[in-house]
């Protein structure tokens, strides 16, 4: 930790962790009988609190004064041990109340969220540049765990350890957070061997690349290049995240990971040649990184990031570079990293929607009843299916069955709300006697369904529908009644 606050030129954010990790060490050192050894200790924090004092940030400057004074007080009390008891100081020590903790805001969660998307993001193109390693890095999902939707369903040591590093470095800065943090996979992993373990992202690279090896039976190589990957830190900053002003505490707040959405596609690894604003039915596009955060009292989601690793392929390098979005939505508070693109009837056009090609054959004929037939598209991935609809490569996607899951809907469903748009259950919305969609049918990510198991706890079993428009939502209700 002490090695940790001579960071320079970290930002008001780093500055403030650090000036929290010294107050927590002055509120141990207080419980401690002093000792000659806290002097250096105390002087050390006592000059780099002003030393590093950010002039531009009054709460930083009131806590380094906290932190000064309080430090000053125990190397005192460490001084006057030296000495007889007669010459000992009376000086009350400075309770935590006293002193201000420094939060971390929202626009530092996003920031955060952005670069751990980026690393996610990283680890994934860097699993996927050696075919035969890949193919090691492969298991299949059994039990509980497996989707029913599909024939197989995969879990890859790409996802554990995307998971793994993002629930890592969101505790690491926002502890209050910890135990609310929830994905997909589980940590459990198996290496040929047939030994069982425990994927966890270590304090250094060296330390997470021994313990990767074990799940690489022993491919060390391997093991040091995703724990490289794993451990860097590259630089993802948005600078419209810079204003952003929503009055809620993390401590409030819950997340949901999907490490990798449309795994199948991710695997399979097909390359699509796509125009700019074409919508791609299947392949690499389709993976995605979703990371969303929701209200812990409510299930409300508030804030969304996705990250597309496998965006666009340098022709030159044959390299792929990824691409992020993100949303915030919360009271009078709704922004996303993309404008509102024009619905159907602006662009004069009939209603889009689309479909995973396993859609229930009701659903497909009355949809394309009511939008024609080259206006019904099919595509992989529950997540990308969401991102055409906020991107407006189609207006509206529907979902018959509980296929989907809490950590595929949550994110995007934060950038939906910001455009005015939301994701509602589908069930609900068909048994409801209004024809305007209400806040009861809107999903929320807070409860379990009772009686299941595994990740069918956290289905979206109602079905839903990820829309843009009111209006839009209406007509895709209206013609699916009676329909299931």
């Amino acid at each position: 930790m002490f090695v940790k606050c001579f960071e320079r030129g970290s930002g008001a954010a780093q500055f403030m962790r650090h000036l929290n990790a010294a107050q927590a060490v002055v509120l141990t050192c207080k419980d401690l009988k002093p000792h000659p050894s806290l002097a250096p200790i105390c002087l050390f924090f006592f000059f780099f609190s002003f030393s590093e004092m950010p002039c531009f940030h009054f709460e930083a400057i009131i806590s380094s004064v906290c932190v000064s004074v309080t430090c000053l007080i125990s190397l005192c009390l460490s001084l006057t041990h030296t000495h007889t008891h007669t010459h000992t100081l009376s000086i009350p020590v400075l309770t935590k109340s006293f002193l201000p903790v420094l939060s971390l805001g929202m626009a530092d969660l996003l920031r955060l969220l952005l670069q751990v998307a980026e690393k996610a993001a990283n680890v994934a193109r860097v699993c996927r540049q050696e075919a035969p390693l890949f193919q090691l890095l492969v298991q299949e999902k059994t039990g509980d765990d497996k989707n029913k939707k599909f024939v197989q369903d995969f879990k890859t040591l790409a996802d554990v350890v995307i998971q793994e590093m993002i629930q890592n470095d969101i505790g690491a800065q926002f502890p209050e957070m910890v135990g609310f943090i929830h994905g997909e996979e589980s940590n459990k992993f198996e290496n040929g061997l047939g030994e069982s373990v425990t994927v966890t992202v270590c304090s250094t690279e060296e330390e997470t690349a021994a313990l990767l090896a074990t799940v690489l039976d022993s491919n060390h190589t391997a093991a040091t290049l995703l724990a490289r990957a794993i451990h860097q830190n590259p630089a993802t900053i948005d600078a419209s995240t810079d204003s952003l002003t929503v009055s809620l505490s993390p401590s409030d707040l819950g997340i949901w990971i999907d490490p990798i959405d449309a795994t199948s596609q991710y695997i399979e690894g097909r390359e699509e040649v796509l125009e700019e604003g074409t919508l791609c039915p299947s392949g690499l596009h389709c993976a995605l990184v979703l990371i969303g955060v929701y209200l812990r009292s409510t299930g409300e989601p508030v804030m969304g990031v996705i990250n597309q690793p496998f965006n666009y392929k340098d022709p030159a390098s044959g390299g792929w570079k990824g691409k992020h979005f993100w949303g915030v939505s919360y009271g009078d508070v709704n922004i996303c990293s993309l404008s509102r693109p024009k619905d159907a009837s602006d662009r004069g056009q009939s209603l889009s929607v689309v479909l995973s090609s396993s859609e229930k054959q009701v659903v497909k004929d009355t949809l394309i009843s009511l939008c024609s037939p080259n206006k019904v598209i099919y595509a992989s991935g529950a997540g990308y299916k969401i991102l055409c609809v906020i991107q407006g490569l189609a207006d509206v996607y529907v979902v018959s069955e509980g296929s989907t899951f809490k950590w595929d809907s949550c994110a995007p469903h934060v950038l939906l709300k910001a455009l005015g748009g939301g994701l509602v259950d589908l069930n609900k919305s068909l048994q409801s006697n209004s024809d305007a969609q209400d806040h009861k049918t809107e999903l929320t990510y807070h409860q379990a369904i009772a009686g299941c198991k595994g990740a069918n706890c956290w289905a979206n079993d109602g079905g839903l529908v990820a829309y843009r428009d009111h209006s839009q939502l209406s007509r895709i209700i209206r013609a699916l009644k009676g329909k299931l």
